[in-house]
């Protein structure tokens, strides 16, 4: 067990701010054969074509199941990511120079039969290459050695993280790489808390996909972990379709 954490599910923040803090990152891993069947001279190079992807993959609200909406906003502006600033405090900022697109959708279950309002988030993101998106798996559980406790928004934190790691192999799904977190989540708007948090980060070939529920009254650990894992599952389905096309 380790603890690992990206803010909300969002994508890790710059490497820059990473080693600064740490001194030396941790170096990807070795090139390996990837999962998915794809050509690599035939994945996206601009943030167009890249863009284009995200969207093929990037879940929508029947990924988590019937009682899940559309949330208001529902995306991110594709010009901005999230970055863990120094304060432990999470930015938006424009993308670092190795993002190729990115993307955040936001869903909620509403609040219903005794239970508070349930807020979920997908992300994908396209890495220039298979070394950047590792790279974001790796500053992930640095992270969280730096800021045990993180404000999401204002009124909003994290912490008291638990992850586990599937590496190549002992996850079932496509992936390289898997991080799963639970954890705390407090939001003043909702009582206070603390409610359960889970966390699905992947990564494939030089894409990463997460995956954020965080509770709010009346939800269970396991509920919430049901919803995340399904629509990160679905995600990773939807990658496969979409790289393998382009092969």
């Amino acid at each position: 067990m380790l603890a690992a954490c990206a803010g909300g599910g969002t994508p890790a923040g710059s490497r820059s701010s990473a080693s600064a803090t740490a001194g030396t990152a941790p170096a990807p891993a070795p090139t390996e054969t990837a999962l998915i069947d794809a050509d690599p001279a035939r994945l996206p190079t601009t943030r167009a074509k890249a863009l284009g992807l995200v969207r093929e993959v990037i879940a929508k609200p029947d990924a988590f199941g019937p009682a899940v909406v559309a949330g208001s906003p529902y995306e991110s502006d594709p010009a901005t990511w999230p970055v863990l600033g120094t304060d432990c405090v999470w930015q938006q900022r424009k993308p670092a120079a190795h993002v190729l697109a990115t993307l955040s959708r936001y869903f909620e279950v509403p609040a219903a039969d005794g239970k508070g309002p349930l807020r979920l988030t997908a992300v994908v993101t396209v890495h220039r290459t298979r070394d950047d998106a590792r790279w974001e798996m790796a500053e992930s559980v640095e992270e969280t050695m730096r800021c045990p406790t993180q404000q999401l928004r204002q009124g909003e934190f994290i912490g008291s993280m638990i992850a586990s790691s599937l590496a190549r192999g002992e996850s079932q799904e496509t992936a390289e790489d898997v991080l799963f977190e639970a954890g705390q989540y407090r939001n003043e708007e909702l009582g206070g808390g603390p409610y359960p948090y889970s966390w699905y980060l992947s990564q494939t070939l030089q894409f990463t996909l997460a995956v954020t529920g965080k509770g709010a009254k009346g939800w269970s650990e396991d509920e919430i972990d049901a919803l995340t894992n399904q629509a990160h599952s679905t995600m990773l389905q939807n990658l496969e379709t979409a790289v393998e096309k382009q092969s």
